[in-house]
């Protein structure tokens, strides 16, 4: 059995263990970051950044790339088939960013990693977690090959079914709405903007259209069993029902599809000693604006900003406290 030591192990290289990393080894750490997925998403699942995310990576390499791709949407309305009802304009927000950038989640990873890999850093894939011990000064991951890594620090990243949580012994408490929500990428002809996040009222439900890098849109819409695999007769339905009538909306293509559950559950603590969670390890929640990846970002830049004070001489454990304890409430505030 072959064990290597480092400064932080990272659990999950999705985008919140990604960030975490370019955190910790621009500040000069020495950081190892594991992911049990042998390749990374291909999907786009989470598709907005706020313009407080972007202002949290600004010194980390990254906002740049992120900033060309995404298609930036100024206003988001709220709208009864063809009548407009509220519109939210973000122009005048305090901001470089006065916009909400709209992003695949594929797209966020492969610029994170990509910066990760310039700093020098690389993920090891795949990599299962099924074992973590604990020592006075170190914590130790043993891995489904067999090999073993001793950390100074491990944090979990691992999202909702962690095992990093699982392996500290953290419960995870919530539950789940009964509600779904069908999920797809299209490419769409006529009916709504280009630079428009809208969400449309109609008795027959809602639904959101959001436009997308390459010409594509984001449909997300409550359903009262969504098809696990939706299809173009499927979305055209709902945008007939629900979105504009004037000018209908065409969807020509379904890029991908999906369909999912609101979970709303919290960590009962963010800490166990020398691990740390963060991002859908730490906590989930309703999928609207896409707040669960960008508090995810937000979890992983306050932390690897901590904990590299902590790493340094002198460092303050009490920081982590700190960290645990501030996140856990922020996330308790968006799941109610």
């Amino acid at each position: 059995m072959q064990t290597t030591a480092t400064d932080v192990l990272i659990v999950g290289a999705g985008p919140v263990g990604l960030t975490a990393a370019i955190v910790l080894i621009q500040h000069g750490h020495d950081v190892t970051v594991v992911d049990r997925q042998a390749e990374g998403a291909n999907t786009s699942r989470a598709a907005v950044i706020h313009p407080h995310t972007l202002e949290l990576l600004e010194p980390y390499g990254v906002v740049g790339d992120l900033v060309a791709r995404g298609v930036h949407t100024p206003t988001f309305t709220i709208r009864d088939r063809d009548d407009l009802l509220i519109a939210v304009p973000f122009s005048q927000l305090p901001t470089r960013y006065p916009y909400t950038l709209m992003i695949s989640q594929s797209d966020t990873e492969a610029f994170l990693l990509g910066r990760l890999e310039q700093l020098g850093g690389k993920v090891i894939r795949p990599a299962s977690v099924i074992g973590i011990q604990q020592s006075a000064d170190r914590a130790i991951a043993t891995f489904a090959d067999g090999q073993q890594i001793r950390a100074r620090y491990l944090i979990g990243a691992d999202g909702m079914h962690s095992t990093v949580r699982d392996q500290a012994g953290i419960a995870f408490t919530g539950g789940t709405y009964g509600e779904s929500f069908a999920l797809a990428d299209v490419r769409l002809s006529g009916g709504v903007p280009a630079d428009e996040v809208i969400l449309y009222f109609s008795p027959a439900g809602l639904v959101v259209v959001a436009p997308l890098p390459d010409g594509m849109y984001r449909i997300v819409a409550t359903v009262n069993e969504a098809p696990q695999h939706p299809d173009i007769a499927f979305v055209q339905s709902l945008l007939d029902e629900r979105g504009p009538e004037a000018r209908p909306a065409v969807v020509e293509e379904i890029v991908w599809g999906s369909r999912f559950r609101v979970h709303h559950r919290v960590a009962d603590a963010f800490r166990a000693d020398r691990i740390l969670l963060a991002g859908d390890a730490a906590h989930v929640h309703s999928p609207a604006g896409g707040q669960g990846m960008n508090l995810g970002i937000e979890d992983a830049v306050v932390l690897g900003e901590r904990l590299s004070q902590v790493l340094d001489a002198g460092g303050d454990e009490a920081l982590l406290d700190d960290y645990a304890a501030t996140r856990r409430q922020t996330a308790r505030g968006s799941c109610r």
